[in-house]
């Protein structure tokens, strides 16, 4: 079985600058993931070709501050309904999302701000969807979202050595 870890190297091979763009919110449960991923980087990250934007439920504000970075790979974070355990993570590239994927509460919808990295910059862009148990306000992320954004974490650390 392809390791998370693995399927990034692959997904990051060349890469000059990676900016991880983290979404979601801290105030609805498990659509914290990829907040979670962000901090977790952010405490552990090395590499000066590795930069966190944390977009939280406003992504699109970070367009400017991710084009002036220049990367050559962004990597977005995020919760996603995909109809699987919670927990769940899934790599997909923009051509593999798909209709049965919902995203997080964010305003701007996924594929627009993807569409948008990819004609503006020329950058490679990777979706990580983490599935959430809950995205109840008021609540705190689960377990398994909490592991699950451990290991992305992890993962994309581990792809930048």
């Amino acid at each position: 079985m392809t390791t998370l870890r693995s399927l990034l190297l692959n997904r990051l091979d060349g890469a000059k600058r990676v900016a991880v763009l983290a979404i979601g919110s801290e105030f609805r449960a498990d659509d914290a993931a990829g907040i979670l991923v962000g901090k977790s980087i952010l405490k552990k990250n090395k590499s000066r070709r590795l930069k966190v934007f944390m977009g939280e439920t406003a992504p699109e504000n970070l367009t400017g501050e991710i084009r002036r970075f220049k990367p050559s790979h962004i990597i977005i974070v995020d919760t996603a309904d995909m109809k699987e355990s919670p927990g769940t993570v899934l790599l997909l590239k923009p051509e593999e999302l798909s209709k049965d994927i919902t995203f997080s509460t964010h305003k701007m919808p996924a594929e627009i701000l993807i569409e948008y990295f990819i004609k503006t910059m020329g950058c490679t862009v990777t979706f990580i969807g983490i599935q959430p148990l809950t995205i109840k306000f008021g609540t705190k992320p689960s377990k398994h979202v909490k592991e699950s954004a451990r290991e992305v974490a992890s993962a994309i650390l581990g792809a930048m050595k």
